[in-house]
């Protein structure tokens, strides 16, 4: 058994401890053992079956690491110096009051994640909108899930990452991932996918030959930003070759015929010319899916993170639908979730135009019942704000808010076009962070708060499932660090809330939590920390009826709009915001690495995972570097038309020739999203992270060595 440790001593009263790993969604079952030492052991019956990735068995080693931040930090003559916490929270909550008042409550923003547990998403977002009033608030799961969240809530009625449970997975015949390395992002969820790989079903939709795409039966690699092409050749192949579901369509769905009239112009030889895959491969895909017995379509980030990606996952979900597949036992259409609580986070209000429960804000019915469990008026609650990029574009412009708080996010690194991001964070008035770490955008802060991390606090999350978990404190926290919690109710007082208005107590915002939800479309009134402890398995919706033991799989009687029916969309293929031209010849593309998580600031910190993956790379083909000037491990500056960045280059013969693949995980003159592109998607406003165009040159000498 491997085992991660930390230095730092635990509760003396507390043994080993059931908890959750603090990456992905998969929110994978291990548990600690406090002992003046922290070891990670593998803790069965979980959605991970008992397995923990790379980045899982060392997440201990970030416990009593030396790069913690244990006291607040406030900036003095250019510098971050060491404060107490009364001055530190005196200092945000008098700069608040004042911005507040010369520019309105709207002049303060809010910006979270979806890392943070459930208690926190929920404390944030009453927060901005009662103590702060303002509207603008938004966090980081805007970039990731949100293009899938609104295609399914289109189709559907209702969105949760996956509508039934993962373990269903494991007696599939057949699965379609588009857009998706879970080999690397998660890599346990391979493990529910073994059926599906012996049976020769599993196929793969990505522009690079992923570990993932090495156990597929068939790899599909269209050229960037063709996705929605390629689903309308595969639905097109579907009806033409007969294994349209008639019965089914007729039964369950609306909308076929107008979303078919589109389909029926992308027959597969024009989809070939456009994307790159044969026809005949779309025509096996087709068939692969329609001839199994359980069959599944999943969709992740490589599918949303487009300026069309509403549409696109739109496109995957009327292929499910055309076959048969959502609402049947065995067989659908999900979302692999990224980001820890990324189901949660979104539902609990601190998203720009949900209240908790996953109610709109817009709602009167939903403002009223959110504002009775608040105890203040519906008309005080602000409407929606900006979206995440939007709100982050605004700060310090006249019309945008002079002063941030962020909560559980590393936009300097994570943000698309970074460097115009780094420059509306120099533009503000106030910057407030809360970290466990100086992450890039802690050092640009006005005032950085020491907060504490997974293994030393409770609370809750909800996996990629829709399954409510209860992360257990085991350790103490070094002295001087606050969880969020505390941080967002000693700020509350200070700007004139009653105190029982903002608990500390995780359990206490918990049972506020359920009220808030109550009947709502996540309805979560039905959890109680008492069954979670007990070990039940609760899945939402979770209605507060005695005996309801939550809903694993979604859909199966009904689909969540009112006469009951999942909705074909018509959706057609527009191409990438930016392609490639003679002066950026290449397609872009970002993504994830095994080692590291997100924008970095965590695992980078960990130094066998450091060591694996010390610094930025680019995969590039290699007679596409030959004819940029580079050869295998050369420094290279990838340019694009919002910047450079620069990476080591890496040789892959599998890469496509008009292809460079660039990891997100890195700061400074190496993060990916100094290029990145930051169109929008006009329903979902999810950034175009996934294409741009670009060139590749040498890198200069003075750059290479920063």
């Amino acid at each position: 058994m491997r085992a991660a440790t930390s230095t730092r001593p635990a509760d003396a009263a507390v043994g080993a401890v059931d908890t959750h790993c603090p990456y992905c969604a998969l929110q994978c079952g291990m548990t600690l053992s406090p002992a003046g030492r922290a070891s990670v052991r593998v803790r069965p019956r979980d959605p991970s079956e008992g397995g923990l990735c790379q980045k899982g068995w060392t997440a201990a080693a970030l416990l009593g690491s030396p790069a913690r931040l244990t006291t607040p930090l406030v900036r003095d003559g250019g510098t971050l110096r060491p404060a107490s916490w009364d001055e530190a929270l005196g200092l945000v909550a008098r700069r608040i009051k004042e911005i507040v008042a010369a520019r309105g409550p709207d002049a303060v923003a809010v910006f979270g994640g979806g890392g943070l547990t459930n208690e926190k998403a929920y404390l944030l977002g009453k927060f901005a909108r009662v103590a702060l009033g303002t509207s603008q608030v938004d966090y980081n799961g805007r970039f990731c899930m949100s293009s899938a969240a609104a295609a399914a809530h289109r189709a559907f009625g209702l969105d949760r990452g996956l509508p039934f449970p993962l373990a269903d997975l494991d007696g599939a015949d057949a699965v379609l991932l588009a857009g998706a390395n879970p080999a690397e992002t998660m890599p346990p969820f391979m493990s529910h996918l073994r059926r599906a790989v012996d049976a020769g079903g599993l196929i793969v939709v990505d522009p690079r030959r992923t570990p993932t795409a090495e156990r597929a039966a068939l790899h599909l690699a269209p050229a960037p930003g063709t996705d929605l092409a390629l689903a309308l050749g595969i639905l097109h192949a579907a009806v033409a070759d007969g294994h349209l579901d008639h019965a089914y369509v007729a039964g369950r769905t609306t909308g076929f015929e107008e979303a078919w009239r589109v389909a029926a112009g992308w027959w597969p030889e024009r989809v070939e010319r456009v994307t790159g895959v044969a026809a005949a491969d779309q025509r096996r895909a087709a068939a692969i899916l329609a001839g199994a017995a359980s069959a599944y379509v999943l969709t992740a980030r490589g599918a949303e993170q487009h300026a069309t990606g509403v549409d696109t996952v739109g496109a995957w979900i009327n292929l499910a639908l055309a076959l048969g597949l959502p609402g049947r036992r065995g067989s659908g259409w999900g979302c692999l979730t990224g980001q820890g609580n990324g189901q949660g986070g979104r539902e609990q209000g601190q998203k720009a135009d949900q209240l908790p429960g996953y109610r709109r804000i817009d709602d009167p019915a939903a403002r009223a019942h959110v504002a009775r469990v608040w105890g203040v008026e519906p008309s005080a609650l602000p409407g929606p704000g900006r979206s995440a990029f939007e709100l982050l574009d605004a700060l310090g412009t006249p019309d945008g808010p002079s002063a941030l708080l962020v909560f559980g996010s590393n936009p300097v690194v994570s943000a698309p076009h970074a460097g115009r991001v780094a420059d509306r964070l120099a533009a503000l008035d106030l910057l407030v962070v809360a970290d466990l770490v100086l992450s890039e955008t802690a050092r640009a802060a006005d005032v950085v708060l020491p907060i504490t991390q997974w293994a030393e606090e409770d609370g809750t999350m909800t996996n990629i499932e829709g399954r409510v978990l209860l992360r257990r404190r085991a350790l103490a926290p070094p002295p001087g660090v606050r969880t969020d919690l505390e941080v967002l109710h000693d700020l509350a007082v200070r700007l004139g809330q009653p105190p029982e208005r903002f608990p500390a107590d995780p359990e206490t915002v918990f049972t506020e939590l359920r009220a808030a939800s109550e009947d709502g479309p996540a309805d979560y009134s039905g959890v109680t920390w008492d069954r979670l402890r007990a070990g039940e398995r609760l899945q939402w919706p979770i209605p507060r009826r005695p005996g309801h033991r939550g809903t694993p799989r979604l859909f199966l009687d009904r689909f969540a709009h009112p006469d009951g029916r999942a909705r074909f969309v018509p959706v057609d293929h527009r191409g990438p915001a930016e392609p490639p031209d003679e002066e950026f010849p290449l397609y872009a593309i970002t993504g994830r690495v095994l080692q590291h998580y997100q924008s970095g600031a965590q695992t980078r910190r960990v130094e066998e995972l450091r060591a694996a993956v010390p610094e930025a790379y680019v995969e590039v083909h290699p007679d596409t570097a030959r004819r940029a000037g580079l050869r295998d491990g050369a420094a290279a500056a990838v340019v694009g038309r919002r910047g450079r960045t620069l990476a080591t280059v890496r040789c892959v013969p599998s890469m496509r020739p008009d292809v460079i693949f660039l990891p997100f995980h890195f700061p400074g003159a190496q993060r990916a999203n100094l290029v990145t592109n930051p169109a929008l998607d006009p329903v979902s406003r999810m950034p175009e992270f996934k294409v741009c165009a670009v060139r590749l040159s040498p890198a200069a000498e003075r750059e290479a060595a920063r």
